[in-house]
């Protein structure tokens, strides 16, 4: 950096140099027509020019060489530095003071604009840098964002320490080329005592002043989340307070952007804390209803069987097994929706697609909810040449069954429930309608919500997990399901699966459509 600025300074020099030389050819070649007046106002112009492009040095070795040219080319005795007239002394005088102070006033004004153009320069970095990381939700790919653009605005090597989970100091990001200088160990140690002092320290500054390296706190409300380190090398120490505001400037807005990463995570972290708590609560509130009700009655018939089996007729005796049975069966379908729940939160559901005909798992479906009818009549309504459909049979079963429990769990006795299959475009639709107690319209998209109940059920039991269930596995299918009405009472639920490649059966039977009384 020094000999770049050596290198600079002697080339204003000899710019100045070679610019008086070609003026005094020139004047000395028209000087006859000008006047010794205009010949000195003409030597102002080099000043002038050397303080706006080079700075004072220049312009005062501008003004100290024109008077010396004046003096020795024009002024009588020629090629003499003496002076017959004592008057010139004054003239040379006036001249250099006029020089002096055009110099200051034309240096600062370029001081003045050299600032405002870092000014600006840094403003636009700081607009920059805060629309690229506003949507950054991830703090390591923030960082990254962060050392690279601040690397490229200052055109230095960056990176930022951050405190491990053990209170050390570590690198967590660096600019590209700064690999091998990130991790010098001298970085740590400075790090360490900016996070102790809550104090900037390195070139510029009260600590480590002769340092080529910049360290500035990450602070935010008196809390520092980090350290940025940057690469100012070998900087005059004149251009350190305009570079030191920058970098404080985007080291604020680093440390905002940090702040906010981290609380966002936390807000996130305590969402899911709450949202387990009241998954839990609802869980362990729902399963006590749940299993309540099937265990009283299984124990029940239990006891009854054992302490007065002679009381009992044959019949009463299978009236109380299947009792148990029932409630057995309804033990296992929660337990089967609890586990598939957390198969599916953990990801874990795997597909083990086959070509299924949909009436097959419609009726292994009905059958295993054979005891749980009790004299409703169900209506099978499935259109004609209905194609095979590649799913997961054991899960489709599920759906079905959660389906079909709940038309059940929430319509009346003698009621009808009514299953349709038809196919629509690239889709086979399965729709199962009940009679039942129905649906509020305000509910009809939250039905699928894990451990959601609906208005009008909340008096009657259940853990709001078979929908959530259902619309997981039919999703995991790349369909949908969804809720509607059915017309002035009960409900519809419609289920949509793709058959992409679905070959249609070849025999033509014309419908196929079942009544079941139970």
């Amino acid at each position: 950096m020094n000999k770049t600025n050596s290198l600079a300074n002697w080339k204003s020099y000899v710019m100045t140099s070679l610019f008086i030389v070609v003026m005094t050819l020139f004047l000395k070649t028209f000087g006859a027509f000008l006047g010794l007046i205009n010949i000195a106002l003409l030597y102002l112009f080099p000043v002038l020019l050397s303080a706006v492009r080079w700075g004072r040095g220049p312009s005062f070795f501008a003004a100290a060489i024109g008077v010396i040219s004046f003096d020795f080319l024009f002024v009588p005795p020629v090629f003499s530095l003496t002076v017959a007239d004592l008057r010139y002394v004054i003239s040379f005088l006036v001249f250099l003071s006029v020089a002096a102070l055009t110099a200051s006033l034309a240096s600062r004004l370029r001081n003045q604009f050299h600032q405002a153009q870092q000014r600006e320069a840094g403003t636009a970095a700081l607009y920059a840098l805060s629309r690229k990381i506003t949507a950054i939700s991830d703090v390591d790919v923030l960082l990254n964002q962060i050392v690279q653009h601040v690397s490229d605005t200052l055109g230095a090597k960056v990176a930022i320490i951050l405190q491990n989970s053990i209170g050390e100091q570590q690198v967590e990001a660096y600019s590209r080329d700064g690999l091998e200088w990130a991790n010098e160990e001298s970085h740590l140690s400075i790090a360490a005592w900016v996070y102790k002092h809550h104090a900037r320290a390195g070139r510029g500054t009260q600590s480590l002043r002769e340092s080529s390296d910049l360290h500035v706190p990450l602070e935010t409300d008196g809390q520092v989340h980090g350290v940025m380190a940057v690469d100012v090398g070998d900087r005059g120490m004149s251009e350190m307070p305009e570079l030191i505001r920058i970098i404080e400037a985007l080291s604020d807005l680093v440390a905002v952007a940090i702040s906010r990463v981290k609380l966002a995570n936390e807000a996130k972290v305590a969402q899911l804390t709450a949202e387990s708590e009241k998954l839990r609560t609802a869980l362990l509130d729902s399963l006590s209803h749940e299993l309540r009700t099937p265990l009283a009655a299984i124990i029940g018939s239990v006891t009854g069987l054992l302490e007065s089996e002679a009381v009992f007729s044959p019949e009463d005796r299978r009236e109380l097994l299947l009792t148990i049975r029932e409630g057995s069966t309804r033990m296992n379908r929660l337990v089967g929706n609890l586990l598939g729940m957390v198969r599916i939160e953990s990801g874990m559901l795997r597909l083990n697609k086959q070509w299924c005909g949909i009436e097959d798992i419609v009726g292994v479906a009905l059958a295993q909810l054979k005891d749980s009818l009790q004299h409703r009549k169900v209506s099978i309504r499935l259109a004609a040449e209905l194609p095979s459909v590649p799913l997961d049979e054991v899960l489709i079963e599920q759906v079905l069954i959660n389906v079909i429990s709940n038309a059940i769990k929430y319509s009346p006795e003698g009621s009808e429930i009514v299953i349709e299959a038809e196919q629509q475009g690239a889709m086979l639709e399965l729709v199962i309608r009940d009679k039942g107690t129905g649906i509020a319209s305000s509910d009809l998209a939250r039905v699928f919500e894990k451990f959601y109940r609906g208005q009008l059920t909340k008096h009657i039991p259940g853990t709001g997990l078979g929908l959530a269930i259902c619309k997981s596995i039919v999703e995991a299918h790349n369909g949908y399901i969804t809720a509607t009405l059915n017309g002035e009472q009960g409900t519809a639920i419609h289920i949509c699966l793709p058959l992409h490649f679905a070959e249609r059966e070849e025999d033509g039977d014309d419908s196929r459509s079942e009544d079941f009384d139970h």
